[in-house]
């Protein structure tokens, strides 16, 4: 696998992985029965690193040469495509090459279609969606739009994209979707902003958590609030805990 490989060498190599016994344990645990958020997504049983390892063979690959992987039915495929979309905008991160930034965003918004469970978009949107958006501070309306989303995916991407803000020190795009996002019904929503909440308190700034415990704490769904303040001291913990219902 050291030389560049097509789409098609890559999903055979997964496929030379996979282990039905382990697709069985990831069906149950990705909730892919009917009527829940997974439903339908088909595994192979392969392992995150064992997928990551296939990155650099797939460097060599054009963006619209990864569409066999994003569109394909296979989760762990659709997997090795955000990871390759993610590397590919990283690297152009760091060389400064806003056009091809550009074109990884434009291309991942326009396949998000098949990102459609947790793994896929947490490992992918700070990456791509966030890394533009920080470039095109005129773009950032997107956020706010994603976070307005019917589609529960759209709505993680734009929590997860926020966390590119919150590793330069800006917690308030977080701040505001947060706030936007406490009706939300989804327990996998809640998950996702007590995450990144906590994260702005250990990033960014403890006064801008606690702020925003104080004024919306009451408001918040237990678990998020949970996730929010695991990272606090213990007896503060339990102070948020019993001035919340």
């Amino acid at each position: 696998m050291g030389q560049s490989q097509d789409a098609g060498s890559l999903a055979a190599a997964l496929r030379a992985l996979a282990d039905p016994a382990k697709a069985e344990v990831l069906r149950r645990f990705f909730k892919t029965g009917p009527g829940e958020y997974g439903e339908g997504d088909r595994f192979l049983g392969i392992q995150v690193p064992s997928i990551r390892a296939l990155v650099p063979a797939g460097r060599g690959l054009t963006l619209d040469g990864l569409d066999p992987l994003m569109r394909s039915a296979w989760h762990e495929e659709r997997m090795l495509g955000c990871f390759l979309v993610a590397d590919r905008a990283k690297r152009a991160q760091k060389a400064r090459d806003l056009g091809l930034l550009q074109g990884c965003h434009a291309y991942y918004m326009d396949r998000r279609k098949g990102i459609n469970n947790w793994d896929l978009v947490d490992l992918s949107a700070e990456h791509v969606v966030g890394a533009w958006l920080w470039e095109k501070p005129e773009e950032r309306g997107l956020l706010k739009a994603l976070s307005s989303s019917r589609i529960l995916w759209d709505r993680r991407i734009a929590v997860l994209a926020s966390f590119h803000f919150i590793k330069r020190g800006q917690p308030q795009p977080t701040l505001q979707l947060c706030e936007g996002l406490l009706s939300d019904k989804e327990d996998l929503m809640h998950k996702a902003c007590g995450w990144m909440l906590r994260e702005v308190g250990k990033r960014c700034s403890l006064g801008a958590l606690r702020g925003f415990l104080q004024q919306h704490g009451k408001a918040m769904p237990r678990t998020m609030l949970r996730y929010s303040i695991e990272r606090l001291p213990q007896a503060e913990r339990q102070r948020w805990l019993q001035k919340t219902r």
